[in-house]
This record gives C-alpha cells, structure tokens and sequence, in this order.
C-alpha cells in the first residue's frame, strides 16, 4: 500500500505573547482531527520534535523587533511553500509598535542598567514588512475558529473565508445594540475587521480593534463621531493606539490627531 505523504506545518514565534499558538492549542477536538491531516514538523510551543525544512505551511506568530528576527524570517520564508501571519504582532506590528511613535533609545536606557547592549530595531513591524506573506489572519488572539478554517482551506487548495466587514454586522446578527449611537462609548467596532463575534460590544463596551481596520475604512470620519460624543484628542489617539497601532489606517488616523493637538 502507498503511503501518503501529509503536509508538513511548521509554527514559529517571533515577539509575542504565544496567545495566538494557544488559539492553535485551544482548538482541542478539531486539533485532532487537523494533527491527522498534517505532519506538524517544528512547533515548540507542543512537541519537543523538530524536524528540519523545507516545510509546505508556516504559521507565523510575533513581529520582528530585532535584527535576528530580520533575519530569521527570510531563512523561514525560503523554507516555506506556504507562509501565514497570525496575530496582530504579525500583521501589524502588535502592542509593542507603540514604540514605533517614540525614541527606542529612551526606553532602553530607562529600562536597561546597560543599554549598550541592547541590539534592537527603531520599529516592531509586521512580518509581510519584510517578506511575502500569502495570507494574513487578523487577531489579539486570532479567533480558533479562522484559524480552523485557513488550515482547512490550505489542505483543499483553496482561499480561505475569513470575513472583511467591520465589527458592526456581527452586533447587528446578535441584536447587540450599538454602544457607540445608544450610549456615547467610544467603539472602534465601525473600523474594526469581525472574528470576534462583536464580544465586547455584547458586554456594554466598545471595541477595542483587536482584529484591526476592515475593508475601505473611515477612520478619520469615525475619530471626528467619537469627538462629537464628547471624546478628546488625547483619547482618540491612545483608543487608535493599542492592539494595531502600526496598521495603515489606524496609524495614519493617530498620527494626524497627535499633529493637531
């Protein structure tokens, strides 16, 4: 009998807080059912085993802070057919491209006894930044479910489904009355990508931008609804500031708040 040979997955960390391999891990049932269709290769985070490149799929987590990470990635991406960012640190450069609207040096110096030692890069930026990414899944984690449905479209050979509408028709599906029109809080749920199934809305809060600007987004036009609710510029800058701060329009948007003030 022939055997057939499974795809091989490989999952890599870059700076991170290994919340979106955990989303992997959190899949449970369906993770078996995805272990029998694939040969996961190299996965630290699950199996002490680690095989070697070249690999059919890489999963990437983290963004790349460091000149080793520049580096790393471009060894990973010439060992990989197939290479997915997942995660906002992936995809956007993550909480810690805070750093990208400050002096880096500064805070090394307040943090470290010896800075002088610390090799780092002036900006955290997302990993299609510096080489081909052939799919990018959105995330602060990525939901499980997507992810699901990437490594399932990747064995079919197909595209995946993942949605490109904003935030608001997930609250409109659960009858989530809007937090933003009904109550004045501040929501980037009208700029924001959906996968979470509106969960913060559905609590009485505003979304945060975990999953990062939909399709053809307005942020300047929502940035000037949430200053006539009575928000400052300050707080419209650290609202577009958090999980995606370094993606296009949220960056762009913060940036020309920042200039105005």
């Amino acid at each position: 009998m022939r055997t057939v040979k499974k795809p091989s997955v490989a999952v890599w960390k870059f700076a991170s807080c290994d919340g979106c391999q955990l989303s992997l891990l959190d899949c449970e049932d369906e993770l078996l059912a995805v272990a029998g269709a694939i040969r996961i290769a190299y996965f630290p985070e699950a199996t002490r085993a680690m095989a070697d490149g070249p690999y059919d799929l890489s999963l990437v987590e983290g963004s790349v802070t460091t000149y080793h990470d520049a580096q790393r990635i471009q060894q990973i991406r010439n060992q990989s057919k197939l290479l997915i960012s997942i995660g906002a640190c992936a995809t956007a450069g993550g909480i810690q491209s805070l750093r990208n609207f400050a002096d880096v040096r500064e805070y090394t110096s307040a943090v470290y006894a010896r800075p002088e030692y610390i090799e780092t890069l002036a900006r955290s930026s997302a990993i299609a930044d510096h080489v081909k990414v052939d799919f990018e899944l959105r995330g602060c984690p990525i939901s499980k479910h997507q992810l699901l449905e990437v490594v399932g479209a990747f064995l079919h050979g197909r595209k995946p489904q993942i949605p490109s509408y904003s935030v608001c028709l997930e609250c409109k599906r659960r009858g989530t009355v809007c937090v933003l029109v009904a109550r004045g809080e501040a929501c980037l749920g009208p700029v924001t990508q959906a996968g979470c199934n509106a969960l913060c809305p559905a609590y009485d809060r505003g979304c945060f931008g975990c999953y990062g600007p939909a399709e053809s987004v307005n942020a300047p036009a929502l940035s000037r609804r949430l200053a006539e609710a009575g928000l400052g510029v300050d707080a419209r800058m650290r609202l577009f500031r958090s999980f995606n701060a370094a993606a296009e329009p949220f960056r762009r948007e913060s940036e020309a708040l920042e200039q105005g003030r």
